[in-house]
């Protein structure tokens, strides 16, 4: 299985358009997400971006964080934890909440779920999106699981 991680973060008129915005700029607006749990599986490869065409039935796990509070810092991270058998992916975000607080969550959770199951790190790997708010604004971190018939 094929994933891409991606992020963005956008200001816009209102709340939908500001979420709008920064799917746009993480190259996932103009798709369809689909809202995934959290499991890979042992063979997944990370790969860039590709072009998904508009329209497109896309699975992801999605991390969304939005403000209309000027000067608000705001914060979406994804992160994922593979091992020899399988993998999870972890989502987290915050409004003015330090970002190194944030992926220590994020790293904590993806921790906890593999001891759960008995299994052993081999990667992690996390991004982060953050964003000062002028007047609306959202950020994204997505994990996007590609169709292997078209990517």
């Amino acid at each position: 299985m094929k994933i891409s991680l991606t992020k963005g973060a956008s200001e816009g008129p209102t709340k939908l358009n500001a979420f709008d915005n920064a799917l746009l700029e993480a190259d996932i607006g103009n798709v369809n997400l689909i809202p995934v749990s959290s499991m890979l599986p042992a063979d997944v490869e990370v790969v860039d971006m590709p072009d998904l065409q508009p329209g497109e039935m896309t699975n992801c796990v999605l991390s969304h964080q939005y403000s209309d509070n000027p000067g608000d810092e705001i914060t979406a991270v994804i992160a994922y934890a593979t091992t020899s058998e399988m993998g999870c992916v972890v989502e987290t975000k915050g409004i003015n909440r330090p970002v190194e607080e944030l992926k220590k969550e994020a790293r904590f959770m993806a921790e906890y779920m593999l001891e759960k199951r008995n299994l052993e790190m081999i990667d992690y790997q996390c991004i982060t999106q953050t964003h000062t708010v002028v007047d609306k604004a959202s950020v994204v971190a997505a994990l996007v699981y590609h169709d292997p018939k078209r990517h």
